[in-house]
């Protein structure tokens, strides 16, 4: 169980890296849907590459974690890292899925846009299911 749940969020986060980093490369297949607007429709983020580089290079440590715990090799990171580094993504994935109550996340307010409702499918679910992997595993590493 341990192996199979890290595998999947290890996975699940390598891909979001690897979204993130062709983004940072020039990339624009879904770009624009993964960010949010307001009801106007102006986005109310405004990511750079280099914010698509940091963000795929924190997904890709995340991922690599999760790789390592699936492997079982504890030795290679140090104590603390293990033991606190699942709680942490975890914390992080949960806190994107309840979002910032107005344009990301579950409790968001403004729902009518096309990123709004995408981000209710897709977006936030994926971020809760992430986070509940992490906490699943930790409570049985």
């Amino acid at each position: 169980m341990v192996i199979f749940l890290a595998v999947v969020a290890g996975l699940l986060l390598f891909t979001l890296s690897g979204l993130h980093f062709y983004w940072a490369f020039g990339g624009s297949w879904g770009f624009d849907e993964a960010l949010p607007t307001d009801e106007q429709g102006k986005r109310v983020l405004n990511p750079g590459k280099l914010d698509s580089t940091v963000v795929g290079l924190a997904l890709l440590v995340f991922a690599i974690y999760y790789a390592i715990i699936a492997l079982s090799i504890p030795a290679i990171l140090p104590d603390r890292v293990v033991k606190y580094g699942g709680w942490v993504i975890s914390l992080l994935f949960l806190l994107r899925a309840v979002g910032d109550f107005k344009y990301i996340g579950f409790f968001k307010k403004v729902r009518s846009t096309d990123f709004a409702q995408k981000d209710s499918y897709y977006f936030s679910p994926l971020c809760l299911v992430i986070g509940v992997t992490g906490i699943v595993l930790e409570w049985i590493i």
